[in-house]
């Protein structure tokens, strides 16, 4: 079939790139990774995996290539906590990381499973293998949700998605200390109508610093009368000051087409949580869950999607 629109970022041939079959323990689906590469040169990906219960944990994949070989811890990394943190109890999922050269930790992100909802937590870590949680630090509802990894005007930002009644936009909070948040503000609305991205979005991984501002790759969720549909959108917010729009795309760039994106657990879903970035210091390696049923890898240029964006009305 003949399409007109770009093609901003390519899957890769060997998609899915990891399933719970490759897993040492049950898992039932593993999907929504957050991704760093190591000092090393090693590309790690926090998988959530969810076992039969619908319960989550999040277990680290490691590989020299970020394709494949991939070294997956033979236990579960980072297991919900019910007892210290009680917002864990039914599990922890969707993660995101960023290195935070001020700390020199990797700060991950992630949605906290309670009785009350989903909301924002934040662990610390130097190897992926011994946590430094500090707890929730967004209530329910709440998630979609990464730090920034330097401060601006001496505090720390961080993104999310708290819902307030039938939409639900991105928003900016900030704190001094990593532990008390405030000074929330929104970010971007999600739009009205029959827009794509209407009703709802959310951060996908956490934005990219370029020199033009933080390219930041978003979802949106349109409901059809078959369910949710997610896609990916682009938007360009100022260096020094997150919460000014420099630029928002209208159309969509990425969304569910390849047959293991649309048929899972739930169908219609590409959502990508991380990325690395070649030594070229474009290619951008972006890692996501499919169907929340399995991982795969999608290719582009960040200076590609900084052009696209450029030419947007």
């Amino acid at each position: 079939m003949t399409t007109h629109y770009p093609t901003l970022l390519n899957r890769h041939p060997q998609n899915p790139i990891l399933t719970a079959a490759d897993w040492h323990y049950p898992a039932h689906t593993v999907f929504n990774p957050a991704a760093t590469l190591l000092k090393d040169g090693t590309t790690l990906l926090l998988c959530r995996v969810e076992d039969r219960r619908g319960h989550s944990h999040l277990c680290a994949a490691r590989s020299p290539n970020g394709i494949d070989q991939w070294q997956i811890d033979p236990t579960p990394t980072l297991v919900p906590d019910p007892v210290g943190f009680p917002e864990e109890l039914w599990g922890i999922e969707d993660p995101r990381i960023t290195y935070v050269p001020e700390l020199d930790k990797y700060a991950v992100v992630y949605t906290a499973f309670s009785r009350h909802g989903p909301g924002v937590a934040l662990a610390f870590t130097q190897n992926f293998r011994d946590y430094e949680r500090v707890g929730i630090i967004m209530q329910p509802e709440d998630k979609d949700a990464a730090l920034l990894p330097r401060r601006i005007d001496g505090r720390w930002i961080i993104i999310h998605r708290p819902v307030s009644g039938a939409r639900a936009h991105m928003w900016l909070s900030y704190s001094t200390d990593l532990k008390h948040w405030g000074d929330s503000r929104i970010m971007m609305e999600a739009r009205w109508g029959a827009w794509w991205d209407a009703t709802k979005i959310g951060l996908s991984p956490p934005p990219i610093e370029t020199p033009e501002g933080w390219l930041v790759l978003y979802h949106g969720v349109r409901h059809t009368a078959a369910g949710a549909l997610y896609r990916l959108g682009l938007a360009l917010f100022a260096l020094d000051d997150p919460q000014r729009c420099i630029k928002r795309g209208s159309d969509w760039i990425f969304g569910p087409e390849a047959p293991y994106e649309q048929v899972g657990d739930v169908g219609y879903v590409a959502f990508p949580c991380g990325y690395t970035i070649g030594s070229d210091g474009d290619t951008l390696h972006l890692y996501y869950g499919a169907a929340d049923s399995s991982i795969a890898l999608a290719a582009g240029s960040i200076q590609m999607l900084l052009d696209w964006l450029r030419q947007q009305p």
